[in-house]
C-alpha cells in the first residue's frame, strides 16, 4: 500500500513539474514562429472536415486545434498547462476559431469512451511520461471507426537530437518515464496502439526552419522560449562549467544541422480505431 501511495505522489509531483516547465518561456511563440505548418499538416492527414467532433490532446496553444476548428469541426483542446490554454484562447479569438479549452492530463482524460470522431496530438502527447497509458487513453476516447492522428519529432531528427544533447544536463527522469522522441518511431507507435487499430499509415516528413542565422541564435532563442531547454539550463545554473558545456553542445548541434536553414524531421501516423 505504501509503495502505491508513493507512486501516486511521485506521479503527481512529476505532472506538477511538467505543468511548470511548459509555462516557462513562450512556447506559443515557438509554435507560431517556427512550426505553424505542423498543425495544418496533421489536420489534413486526419481528413478533418465540417461536422466532426475532434479532441486535440496536449494541444498547447492550439497549433492543430485551431486549424481543425477553422475546417468546421467541433474541437476540444486539452492540455496540462493552463498558461498554454489561455494563450490558445487568445489565438483562437484572433483567428475567429471556436474551440473548447479544457485543462486535462493526457494520461487521465476526462471524457467518455468513444466520445470523438478524431483524436489527435501534434508534438504534445509525446511528452506525457507513460506512453502506454496515454496511448490507451487516446484510443479509449476515440469512437469505433474513428481516426487517430499523431505528429511527433523523430529521435534521429533535429529536435530528437536536441533532447539527446540536453539529457546529460537535465534532471534525472523518475523511474518509468519514457523519452518523448520514442513517439517518433513508427514501430514504437504501432506497439502502443497494437491490434486496437487498423489502416495504420506512417510518413516521415521535414519542416524547414530558416530563422537562425548562426548556431548561437538558435541556442539563445531556445534558452529564452522553450520550456524544456529553460528547465535544463536551470538544472545546471549553479555550475558555470556545465552551462558553458551545454552552450557548446547546442551550438555544435545547430552547426551540424546547417547555418541559415535546418530540416527538422517528424513522423505523422494515422490509424482507424477498430470497430
Amino acid at each position: 500500500m505504501t509503495e502505491a501511495i508513493d507512486a501516486v505522489e511521485a506521479d503527481r509531483a512529476l505532472k506538477t513539474k511538467h505543468r511548470k516547465m511548459w509555462a516557462l518561456g513562450d512556447y506559443p511563440a515557438v509554435a507560431t514562429q517556427l512550426i505553424p505548418d505542423l498543425g495544418p499538416d496533421l489536420v489534413q492527414a486526419c481528413g478533418i472536415r465540417s461536422g466532426q467532433s475532434v479532441l486535440d490532446i496536449a494541444a498547447g496553444s492550439g497549433n492543430a486545434a485551431i486549424p481543425a476548428a477553422l475546417a468546421g469541426a467541433s474541437v476540444v483542446a486539452c492540455d496540462l498547462t493552463p498558461e498554454l490554454l489561455e494563450a490558445g484562447r487568445k489565438l483562437a479569438a484572433e483567428r475567429g476559431a471556436e474551440v473548447e479549452w479544457r485543462e486535462a492530463d493526457a494520461e487521465a482524460l476526462p471524457f467518455p469512451d468513444g466520445e470523438f470522431d478524431t483524436v489527435m496530438s501534434c508534438v504534445g502527447i509525446m511528452f506525457a511520461p507513460h506512453h502506454q497509458v496515454s496511448a490507451d487513453e487516446l484510443i479509449r476516447v476515440c469512437r469505433p471507426g474513428g481516426t487517430i492522428g499523431l505528429l511527433n519529432w523523430t529521435p534521429e531528427g533535429f529536435i530528437g537530437q536536441m533532447f539527446a544533447t540536453m539529457k546529460p544536463f537535465a534532471p534525472v527522469p523518475p523511474p518509468g518515464a519514457q523519452p518523448p522522441p520514442l513517439w517518433g518511431r513508427e514501430e514504437h507507435v504501432r506497439g502502443l496502439l497494437g491490434d486496437r487499430v487498423t489502416d495504420v499509415e506512417a510518413h516521415r516528413r521535414t519542416v524547414r526552419i530558416g530563422r537562425f542565422g548562426k548556431p548561437a541564435d538558435f541556442r539563445e532563442y531556445f534558452k529564452a522560449n522553450y520550456g524544456p531547454t529553460i528547465a535544463t539550463y536551470r538544472n545546471v545554473a549553479d555550475d558555470p562549467g556545465r552551462v558553458a558545456a551545454l552552450d557548446a553542445d547546442l551550438d555544435s548541434l545547430a552547426e551540424r544541422a546547417g547555418e541559415g536553414g535546418m530540416e527538422w524531421e517528424y513522423l505523422v501516423v494515422t490509424a482507424r480505431r477498430r470497430d
